[in-house]
């Protein structure tokens, strides 16, 4: 037949080829093409061949085509027709239907026949339809990945498994080399990719994306032109995708509307994971990607050594996400790509040594992560760490302590490294920098903690387990431990020189000393002995002398300048915790054994110092210290300065021996009198600087409230303080408990430890680094403090209360409060467990069926305890109320409800509680009424959508102002008693408008998801009739929702809002719900072509907007306008010339926002008229004619104030010029 053909078609004519083609039936062409295709024979003779006989042209061509793709395509033959059409010359149409039907066969197709295909495919896209192309390729795999995952997650028992994993990221791989390879030809086809991914992310962050597109995308990062672009739009889409998240998780509203779906972040890590199977291609792109995302969004200043977030809280999530992403990305990638491995670690080190002025924890968090990881295998990069090593002096203190415990397993392994670091270390020990000396104290420190010596205690035996960064990889252990124990000797040499260095250096020895001891028990006699001899220097010896200490040698003079030498409190504190160490670890463990008298004597001689120091202390008066209250504490004379630094050293002496004789006590009742004793000199002191600093605290006052005592003994003393009831304490513990002073006085240290864990995330003292000890003190200091604050109420405890100052019991609620916070800041995984201590039932029987009580329901029961204090003080009289403990109690509310799940019964308890206390309760304290409201909301918008509750208070805060219209009565609604004259405004009136924003910028979300899926959307009414049947209740809620929120903006235009920020606010929230309604608008402008008209409701809504806010804006533009006006003449004749200033200033800002909303108002109304002729329906009936706002200069009113002007002799420069530029708008009329 094709002979045939071939032959006909020589011919001159094309009569007779027209007569034999049009006798053949279409399955026989069709046939015949794809054999010829297959074979390899002269297919382009053939079709020339055709076309000729039939209607010469592109028509013919056309129809031919038509039938190639309309027929069946055997599936082996499909690559070979694809690949034919190459060669042909095709219009854009054509082009468009064969990589469709291409399309369409790869799911008829063997998985490992998909790579050629597309070859061909991206080969033919250079005639056209290049889109289609991706879309289809990305489409199918997308599908497949999802398909697959599904199959893998379904049941495990499934053996028949549709596609092997590996066969399947082979194939994905290869085709994505085949499309990077296609863009690299063909630079249009990467726009096209990065067009079509962008679209996507219009309404919806996760449209297109999906683990193939992904992957794709940082493959193409290889590309110089696209790699900004394509790293760009990663970065974007996770930071939205978190910001998506963010707002779903806080509003119930969407949760219901939006189904949940896998986020960015998931796909990303599924990419790394999915990395192993040869995608060398996209390891790069992760790299960069990892390390964009954490500089980017990572913490950003730091000052005074905190770091602070520039960035408001509620964006701060996000980026916290994103940044810790970016760490997850490199570190799985590290995992599992080793030819990356050295450029990881290299790029971490330089941003650990170049960024020393910004925040960096996230790399180091990311490089301990890494060693960690893989100690052995990093050895063969250590020269980039020993490089890291040489910038040590020049870092600051915090970077070198976390770099070197990050670092400190590979010391373990290689013994090089560590003795580069040693050099380094001795080094900066002598630099004439103060911070790298304390560099090198902090290394020495660290080194001698995990460096063991033979016959060191197990951390069993020392109660205290190493952290789990701490990996061993001792391999001769008995050698190990001999070398060590030099080693360390040698360390402990060096920094023996320290201790004549300045006080800084000698304060970070003396805190680091007991880890050390703790963890080296070996080295116990050589630091004590260090400490004895250091000790002496500054001790008076003989019985009788007063005082003990010999304080004038710890403070340097040099010249005017004094400064303090020795920290002696510290060095006492050193002593005291390495004694008690020493007493409760290593004397049990020796008993049995004979022991050494020297050593027995040794440690015996330190109590003999420390109790002897204690007798003296309490003889001595402050007169014996030079510091009684006649002394001068300035700040200013060398004298006060020197007076001051005595002051803190004795005082911390105090506290210092307050700790020691409560740990020797056995409840001893004269040892009870000595703590007492030192308690009243500490506070004699105390109340001494407190009274000369007076209110300006100077910075070295502050600087000492860091107390002494550590968390252990603070707990300890709490517990015995107001829990102890064994009889035979009693007698000796009343002598404590008679001094509310030292009661008041242990709960406040309790708080300043809370409060430095919050801010710091640890705290001072022994084991104020180990997570796990400040966890078991915070529960015991919590359920303390709980009993306290439920079993003597505050209002109890004042009745009979004399001396001033907080009570306990408010001081105890202070201490709950922060105490919360801080647990769900830093152990959110140990919830159950810090609940679970607070119960204080001792019976072990009930501890195993507790085990299964959850989290909600054990925070239920706490939360009854503070909703019923809360009611005790909201039944007092107005005058009697305490509005700082009730401002506490509701903010410890609010903490424990973040604990309740928001589908529990619990939950809708503690929402419908806070609702009635809120509608029942009237009390004129305004941060009382702002806290309560702010948990009420928080509350409602995890149950449903705050609109209604929005409206309810619009409506209160109307009927308590007054309306702009004078001659208007309002009608007063009682919703809700917390409403009143005092807490309206601007209280209650800001709190309602910040959450209609956030009520608004739902709907905007929502609105904007929707555009994007319109665009989506193919244009065909078959797609269009299925794809807006799902958005019907998404469109109906955001109408619902704007109707409601209407309304509330309804009420309160209307309403007499004084001058300031409520005016000003609802200005601007006013914009914000003109925009929102023009974004609907336009979406309906989108949606009107394919479904052909409005829904009823949307017309309901227009014509509420007509008849109820637009008319009452206008009306409340007038009335700002003419406030401004009156101000202006009232102001100008009687008041001072600043306070005018002000005033105008004011009037300004408050005017400012008004040419906004005017503009989103006639926006609104332009877009509703194109709707109005798009959807044939008349929107605009309901609308009333805008106002004519008329700016001509007004020749009357100018004459008048020039006259005005002439007649005032007073200049009143700037404040004139701002009355007079208010003058102007103040005149406007209203046109009816």
């Amino acid at each position: 037949m094709d002979q045939k053909i071939l032959s006909l078609a020589a011919e001159k004519t094309a009569d007779k080829l027209q007569e034999f083609l049009q006798t053949l039936r279409e399955d026989d062409l069709t046939n015949l093409l794809q054999n010829q295709a297959v074979k390899g024979k002269v297919a382009g003779a053939l079709l020339r061949a055709i076309f000729k006989g039939v209607l010469s042209g592109e028509e013919c061509k056309k129809q031919l085509i038509n039938i190639l793709c309309s027929g069946r395509w055997d599936q082996q033959y499909v690559i070979q027709l694809t690949s034919m059409f190459k060669d042909v010359p095709l219009t854009a149409e054509e082009v468009e239907f064969v990589v469709e039907k291409a399309l369409s066969m790869f799911s008829k197709m063997n998985l490992q026949e998909i790579p050629p295909l597309v070859y061909q495919l991206l080969v033919l896209s250079s005639k056209g339809s290049r889109k289609s192309v991706l879309e289809g390729i990305i489409a199918f795999f997308s599908a497949l990945d999802k398909q697959h995952n599904e199959e893998q997650t379904g049941d495990e028992l499934l053996d028949v498994v549709t596609v092997p994993s590996g066969e399947l990221r082979h194939v994905e791989g290869t085709i994505i080399l085949h499309i990077v390879f296609a863009i690299k030809l063909d630079y249009e086809l990467g726009r096209e990719l990065l067009k079509h991914l962008k679209a996507g992310q219009q309404g919806d962050s996760n449209n297109n994306l999906s683990p193939f597109s992904i992957a794709l995308l940082l493959s193409v990062t290889r590309i110089q032109r696209f790699q900004d672009q394509v790293l760009d739009l990663l970065k974007t889409s996770v930071v939205k995708s978190f910001k998506d998240l963010q707002l779903l998780q806080g509003s119930k509203f969407l949760q219901n509307l939006v189904p949940h779906r896998s986020y960015v972040s998931t796909m990303i890590l599924e990419v790394v994971k999915n990395s192993i199977h040869s995608w060398d291609h996209v390891t790069q792109g992760l790299v960069e990607l990892g390390f964009i995302l954490m500089d980017s969004y990572g913490p950003k200043k730091v000052l005074d050594g905190k770091t602070i977030e520039t960035s408001p809280s509620l964006s701060r999530m996000p980026n916290q996400h994103a940044c810790k992403l970016g760490a997850n990305i490199l570190l799985e990638t590290f995992k599992i790509h080793e030819m990356i491995r050295q450029e990881i670690l290299e790029q971490v080190l330089n941003r650990v040594v170049t960024r020393a002025s910004s925040p960096i924890s996230h790399f180091l968090d990311l490089l301990s992560n890494i060693v960690m990881y893989a100690p052995l295998v990093l050895q063969s990069c250590s020269s980039k760490v020993t490089e890291a090593f040489d910038y040590l002096s020049f870092l600051p203190l915090q970077t070198v302590q976390r770099l070197l415990k990050a670092v400190q397993p590979l010391l373990k392994v290689s013994m090089s490294m560590r003795d580069s670091l040693i050099l380094v270390l001795r080094k900066a020990m002598f630099a004439n920098q103060l911070d790298a000396r304390k560099s090198a104290v902090a290394g020495f420190l660290l080194l001698l903690k995990n460096f063991k010596v033979l016959g060191s205690l197990s951390s069993s035996q020392c109660s205290q387990s190493l952290s789990f960064s701490q990996v061993h990889v001792d391999v001769h252990s008995h050698y190990n431990s001999v070398a060590n124990e030099t080693f360390c000797l040698e360390i402990m040499d060096s920094l023996r020189r320290c201790l004549s260095q300045q006080a800084d250096v000698r304060l970070m020895l003396y805190e680091g000393f007991y880890d050390v001891l703790r963890r080296n028990s070996q080295l116990a006699n050589s630091i004590m002995q260090t400490l004895l001899s250091q000790l002496k220097q500054f001790y008076e010896p003989k019985p009788d002398l007063l005082p003990p200490l010999k304080l004038e040698a710890c403070i340097l003079t040099q010249g005017d300048k004094i400064s303090l030498q020795e920290p002696l409190d510290y060095l006492l504190c050193c002593i005291q915790h390495c004694l008690a160490w020493y007493k409760n670890t290593v004397i049990p463990l020796q008993q049995g054994e004979e022991e050494e008298e020297e050593e027995e004597a040794f440690y015996q001689a330190l109590d003999d110092i420390l109790e002897s120091i204690t007798n003296r202390m309490i003889k001595s008066e402050l007169e014996d210290f030079e510091l009684d209250k006649s002394a001068d504490f300035s700040q200013s004379t060398s004298i006060g300065i020197k007076n001051n630094i005595c002051a803190f050293l004795v005082m911390g002496v105090c506290e210092v021996l307050i700790e020691y004789n409560f740990s020797i006590s056995n409840f001893s009742k004269n040892k009870f009198e000595d703590i007492l004793s030192l308690f009243m000199c500490y506070k004699k002191l105390s109340d001494i600087l407190n009274e000369k600093a007076g209110k300006a605290k100077t910075k070295m006052a502050n600087k000492t409230n860091d107390s002494l005592l550590s968390m252990k003994f603070v707990s300890s003393l709490l517990t015995v303080l107001f829990r102890d009831s064994i009889q035979s304490h009693q007698e000796s513990l009343s002598v404590l408990r008679s001094s509310s002073e030292f009661m008041r006085y242990a709960v406040n240290i309790a708080l300043q430890k809370v409060q430095q864990l919050k801010e710091t995330g640890h705290v001072s003292g022994p084991d104020g680094q180990n997570p796990d000890k400040i966890f078991q003190n915070l529960c015991d200091i919590t359920r303390v403090l709980l009993w306290r604050y439920t079993s003597i109420p505050t209002s109890v405890e004042e009745l009979g209360k004399k001396e001033k100052g907080k009570s306990i019991s408010l001081l105890c609620l202070q201490g709950l409060q922060k105490i919360f916070s801080a647990v769900q800041q830093f152990y959110q995984p140990k919830i159950q467990q810090f609940l679970r201590a607070l119960d204080v039932t001792d019976k072990e029987g009930e501890e195993r069926e507790d085990a299964d009580v959850s989290v909600t329901q054990r925070t239920a029961f706490q939360i009854r305890q503070f909703q019923r204090s809360l009611l005790n003080l909201l039944s007092s009289q107005e005058e009697d109320f305490n509005s700082k403990e009730a401002l506490l109690l509701v903010t410890v509310l609010t903490s424990l409800s973040k604990l309740l799940e928001p589908s529990s019964p619990q939950f809708v308890q503690m929402l419908s509680w806070t609702s009635k206390i809120c509608k029942e309760n009237s009390r004129e304290d305004a941060l009382f009424c702002k806290s309560l409201m702010n948990l009420l909301f928080s509350l409602h918008v995890l149950y449903k959508s705050p609109v209604i509750l929005l409206r309810d208070l619009s409506q209160d805060i109307h009927g308590h102002l007054g309306d702009i219209d004078q001659d208007v009565e309002v009608e007063k609604t009682n919703h809700f008693a917390i409403v009143n004259l005092r807490t309206a405004a601007p209280t209650i009136c800001l709190l309602v408008l910040s959450q209609a924003e956030k009520v608004l910028e739902e709907v905007d979300w929502l609105i904007t998801k929707l555009k994007g899926q319109v665009s989506q959307e193919t244009v065909s009414e078959e797609a269009s009739s299925q794809t807006t049947l799902p958005n019907q209740p998404v469109e109906k809620a955001i109408v619902m929702q704007l109707g409601t929120l209407l309304t509330f903006f309804h009420e309160l235009v209307q309403t007499a809002l004084p001058s300031g920020s409520c005016v000003d606010t609802l200005l601007k929230d006013l914009c914000k719900m003109y925009t929102t309604l023009t974004a609907l608008v336009r979406y309906y402008l989108q949606v009107c072509q394919s479904s052909g008209g409005i829904p009823k409701n949307m017309e309901k809504l227009v014509k509420l907007s007509g008849s109820h806010l637009t008319p009452v804006c206008y009306s409340f533009i007038s009335y700002v306008q003419n406030k401004s006006k009156s101000l202006n003449y009232t102001g100008e004749k009687k008041e001072k010339p600043a306070t005018v200033a002000t005033a105008m200033a004011r009037v300004l800002r408050e005017t400012k926002p008004i040419p906004n909303l005017i503009f989103a108002i006639e926006q609104y109304e332009k877009f509703l008229i194109h709707l109005s002729k798009r959807s044939k329906v008349n929107l605009m009936q309901h609308m009333k004619l805008s106002t004519s706002r008329d700016f001509k200069i007004k020749g009357n009113i100018l004459d008048m104030v020039l006259r005005e002007d002439g007649e005032d002799e007073n200049e009143e420069g700037t404040a004139s010029e701002h009355g007079e530029q208010n003058k102007e708008p103040a005149k406007k009329k209203r046109k009816k």
